[in-house]
C-alpha cells in the first residue's frame, strides 16, 4: 500500500526557502531541515531530493514569487513614477522592518555560491535579465505614454533602478537608515524627468 503523505509539500517548500534564505545553503544541514520542516528524512529525500535539490526548488519558489509579485505590482500601477516610488518605498520599509537581516534571497546565494557554483550562474543571470525586462518595459510604458520626459537610455536605466531595488536589501542588512535610502532612490528617480 503506498504511503500517504501527511504534510503539505508547498507549505514544506516554503518553509525550508524561508530557512535557506535566514541561513543560507551551507549553514543549513540536512538536521537542520528536518527539525524546521517538521518532517523525517525518508520524506524529505523521497519528497525533495537531496539537500542541493530542495535548495533550488526552494530557490526557484523564491524567484518565481517575486517575478510575479513585481508583474502584479507594475500591471496594478499605470503611474509610472509614482509606481516607481511606491515599489522602492515598500523596498526600504521591507528591509527596515526585516528584524532578521535576511536580505535578498538571491542576492546572498549570489555572494554565497558564485562563482564557485556554475549550475546556479545561468539562473542568477536569468533572473536578474528577467528583472531588468520588468523595469524596463515599465520605463519603456511610461515613455511611450508620454509620462516619462528622460533622455535617458532606458535599458541603463532599467539596470540601474534593478542594481538599486537589489542594493538596497544589501546595504539594509548593516543599520538601514531609512532617510538615506529614500535619498538615494530620490536621486535615481530624476533621472526618469
Amino acid at each position: 500500500m503506498p504511503r500517504v503523505k501527511l504534510f503539505d509539500e508547498q507549505e514544506v517548500l516554503t518553509k525550508a526557502m524561508n530557512l535557506f534564505w535566514k541561513q543560507g545553503y551551507s549553514a543549513t544541514s540536512v538536521q537542520d531541515l528536518v527539525s524546521h520542516l517538521g518532517i523525517n528524512r525518508a520524506s524529505l529525500y523521497d519528497t525533495f531530493g537531496d539537500k542541493e535539490q530542495l535548495f533550488k526548488k526552494s530557490f526557484a519558489l523564491y524567484r518565481k514569487s517575486n517575478i510575479e509579485g513585481l508583474i502584479h505590482f507594475f500591471e496594478s500601477r499605470p503611474n509610472i513614477k509614482s509606481g516607481l516610488s511606491e515599489l522602492f518605498d515598500i523596498a526600504i520599509q521591507d528591509a527596515i522592518l526585516d528584524k532578521e537581516a535576511k536580505g535578498c534571497f538571491v542576492v546572498n546565494t549570489t555572494t554565497e555560491l558564485i562563482p564557485n557554483d556554475e549550475s546556479l550562474m545561468k539562473i542568477i543571470e536569468d533572473n536578474k535579465r528577467n528583472f531588468e525586462n520588468l523595469f524596463y518595459e515599465y520605463l519603456k510604458k511610461g515613455k511611450e505614454n508620454g509620462q516619462l520626459k528622460t533622455n535617458q537610455d532606458l535599458k541603463s536605466l532599467a539596470s540601474l533602478l534593478f542594481m538599486l531595488y537589489a542594493g538596497i536589501k544589501v546595504v539594509s542588512k548593516v543599520n538601514p537608515v531609512e532617510k538615506e535610502l529614500k535619498g538615494s532612490i530620490d536621486l535615481a528617480l530624476s533621472l526618469l524627468g
